[in-house]
């Protein structure tokens, strides 16, 4: 579950980390009176679950109460990356000596908690980890012994604080105390992403939050009674959350069902690898029947850019001819215009095969295969996306 900014920057604020006075406003008026409330100058900053928002005009400093009215006026019209911006946050500017980058996330690679640091921070830290990778400190985490003193006393080292600059060596223990909470947070509050950028160091010393992005582990939430997912805005996931499935969107135009995260991400990367786009994928996991994989389709066809289908799944504790009866039983309606590749392998799989092909449904291919499976999907995806340009374009001429 991601948070807003200013939902994460209240964890901050709980685990002692320094974050700025702040108002969260809904309407124009809201964002002035927090304006007059805080003292300017202020910031006033879109609220969405994305990144991007400075370079989209979604952050913008005011020294004026007008100033402010057009800021709010602006920014609560806005849509940053297909999220519509329903709330800003009216913070109280800051005067910034420095500013640097600090995260902690679960990394694959590492199989475990992962810090990263940069001693510089801003809007470009991606294109500065490629450009400069010697400027990052990336240290996993032992999950057992948690973050070291070692790994603390690394991160001040890359800093290279001036011990003759704002704050001295006060700045020196901002900046550690500031680590060692951050992981405190990401531990106790079953974090998979706490991330501040920019950290800065302020003319007057101090080090200050001036962002957060905060991600939650979804299956970590009875643990976490303060902390409840909002109805998603996305019909999909609002579907698959309702079933208790895990359903992800993406920005392709190929849906993806199948049992087992790993199995999901691996068709995802294979379709990639053949030229196409996964546009969400829902995960059924072991032991679904028929009324489950029903409910996951429901949510996958629910997002209008899904143009072609794949469902593979290897049965287990799954039985393949119960998939084949949820398939038939959302596939089988009326309107459901998309092409439907289905793999079927493991615990009664011929049975299920055999309960499509006696379906005959119009547009369902059943595969042989994993790499057939996805050759089929990304060509039918492609296909379709060519005749949808094609129409297009004779709409056009006849216009």
């Amino acid at each position: 579950m991601d948070l807003l900014e200013h939902q994460g920057k209240k964890l901050f604020a709980d685990a002692g980390l320094a974050v700025l006075p702040s108002r969260v406003a809904t309407t124009t008026a809201e964002a002035c009176e927090a304006a007059r409330e805080l003292g300017l100058p202020v910031a006033v900053k879109a609220q969405v679950k994305t990144g991007g928002r400075g370079k989209a005009g979604g952050i913008r400093v005011c020294r004026a109460h007008d100033e402010v009215a057009a800021a709010a006026d602006d920014i609560l019209g806005m849509t940053i990356r297909d999220h519509p911006v329903v709330a800003v946050l009216v913070e109280q500017a800051a005067e910034i000596e420095r500013e640097m980058y600090v995260a902690i996330a679960s990394s694959r690679e590492s199989r475990g908690p992962l810090l990263v640091f940069c001693r510089e921070g801003g809007v470009d830290i991606e294109a500065l980890a490629r450009e400069d990778p010697g400027a990052l400190v990336r240290t996993p985490i032992d999950p057992l012994l948690g973050l070291c003193d070692y790994q603390v006393r690394d991160v001040v080292a890359a800093a290279a604080l001036d011990p003759d600059g704002p704050g001295g060596a006060d700045a020196v223990k901002g900046l550690g105390a500031s680590v060692r909470a951050l992981w405190g947070l990401y531990r106790d509050r079953d974090a998979t992403l706490v991330e501040v950028n920019p950290l800065v160091l302020t003319r007057g010393g101090e080090t200050v939050c001036l962002d957060s992005k905060v991600t939650i582990d979804d299956n970590a939430l009875y643990r976490q009674p303060d902390l409840q997912p909002e109805e998603s805005t996305d019909e999909g996931e609002a579907r698959a959350r309702k079933a208790g499935l895990a359903f992800v969107a993406l920005d392709g135009d190929i849906g993806v069902l199948g049992n087992g995260a790993g199995l999901v991400m691996s068709i995802i990367d294979q379709i990639a690898d053949a030229g196409g786009r996964a546009a969400d994928f829902c995960d059924i996991g072991g032991g679904a029947r028929g009324d489950v994989v029903a409910a996951a389709l429901d949510a996958i066809l629910a997002d209008r850019s899904v143009s072609a289908l794949l469902v593979s799944v290897f049965g287990g504790i799954t039985r393949c001819d119960e998939v084949a009866r949820g398939l038939i039983g959302v596939l089988g309606r009326a309107g459901l215009d998309a092409p439907v590749i289905v793999r079927l392998d493991g615990n009664a799989a011929a049975e299920g095969r055999a309960v499509l092909a006696d379906a005959r449904l119009d547009g369902v291919t059943v595969a042989g295969s994993p790499e057939e499976a996805v050759r089929l999907v990304v060509a039918a995806a492609r296909e379709r996306s060519d005749g949808a340009g094609e129409q297009s374009s004779a709409g056009r001429e006849e216009t």
